[in-house]
């Protein structure tokens, strides 16, 4: 076993339902597993939550029809579960990808509403991805360059009913993630 990093770079995007895309700057996340060479020649990849952090898309990191996030809007992004394979022969790298995203407004603790969490249960790839509202492309990681990794997901309704109806829950997401991975010595079984 090996240690690998996987860290997110600038060019990123979210969209949700029928929204214009929100812009994302996820520069300086990063999340810190474990490699593993299978017999066939991929790399098994194995990242703990609790090693995972992922900025939230505020005012700093994210644009929304050209404009920065409103002052005291916030979406943080909890990671429950980041795993898959890279094929390095090819640069393909498919992960699974699980999360809590948490929207929160308002300013200072006794004003801030939270909203119950979306949760995100995708398979982010670099291969090409088609859905029912969505078709992108994805870029394989070759030549130590980064990659784009991109993936859909069904949002169910959260319970609470007037967020569900802001968002036209339950709906599609689609997020692409612009990504480098390292991987350190050491993979030979």
């Amino acid at each position: 076993m090996a240690e690998c990093q996987l860290t997110t770079l600038a060019g990123c995007e979210l969209l949700i339902g029928r929204y214009p895309r929100f812009l994302y700057n996820a520069r300086g996340g990063s999340a810190v597993g474990e490699a593993k060479r299978m017999d066939s020649g991929a790399i098994k990849l194995s990242f703990a939550a609790e090693s995972t952090a992922i900025p939230a898309l505020s005012g700093r990191t994210a644009r929304f029809l050209g404009l920065p996030l409103p002052p005291g809007l916030c979406v943080q992004i909890h990671p429950t579960r980041l795993d898959g394979r890279l094929e390095p022969a090819t640069g393909q790298l498919e992960l699974e990808f699980c999360a809590r995203f948490r929207f929160q407004a308002g300013f200072g603790p006794s004003l801030r509403y939270c909203a119950p969490d979306l949760m995100v249960n995708t398979r982010l790839t670099t291969e090409t991805i088609e859905s029912q509202r969505h078709r992108r492309h994805g870029v394989r990681l070759q030549d130590g360059n980064p990659g784009v990794l991109v993936g859909t997901a069904l949002i169910e309704p959260t319970g609470e009913a007037w967020f569900d109806r802001f968002l036209g829950l339950p709906d599609e997401a689609l997020a692409v993630l612009e990504c480098q991975l390292s991987l350190a010595g050491g993979l030979d079984g």
